[in-house]
């Protein structure tokens, strides 16, 4: 006589959990971009942060230890927009952070080849503002960040 089977072995259960586990994992990412366009966005913020201000090291290195003149010009520890000179909304872009109305021009480091172009915020940045300040420090440091940043994070790097 034949006994029928009732119910599932240990193997079965343990690999439904895990095909279960994997589709939650792919709905998650998939319902979810707005959080991966967020961080893709901030990564890009923090890589021209970056990249200003290794190109403002390089200029400093390469000119016996001077910066750009538009930045020589700034008054330390003050926060300004990195934008087209003459431009009168400059202070319009990071009401948290800066703290002059003037921009700072820095298209020497794109004609002296350090640069390509200047970075602009992949979200809210343009040509004439890109929604990326600078301060000069008293120690001789520049700091370059973001004025729109989101999720609550806060990208600058200091060199």
């Amino acid at each position: 006589m034949k006994i029928g089977r009732k119910g599932f072995t240990l193997i079965e259960l343990l690999f439904i959990i895990a095909v279960i586990i994997l589709l939650a994992i792919s709905l998650f990412i998939i319902l979810n971009p707005s959080k991966r366009f967020l961080d893709a966005r901030n990564s890009k913020r923090s890589q021209d942060s970056e990249l200003i201000t290794d190109a403002l090291k390089a200029y400093q290195g390469d000119h016996n230890g001077d910066y750009p003149a538009s930045v020589k010009m700034l008054t330390t520890e003050k926060a300004y927009t990195i934008g087209t000179n003459g431009n009168s909304d400059c202070d319009a872009g990071c009401t948290t952070k800066i703290t002059a109305t003037s921009c700072i021009d820095l298209t020497t480091l794109v004609t002296d080849g350090y640069l390509e172009t200047i970075p602009k915020d992949p979200s809210t940045g343009t040509d004439l503002l890109t929604d990326y300040y600078l301060i000069k420090n008293s120690t001789g440091t520049v700091e370059v960040g973001s004025c729109d940043p989101e999720g609550g994070a806060a990208i600058s790097v200091v060199r």
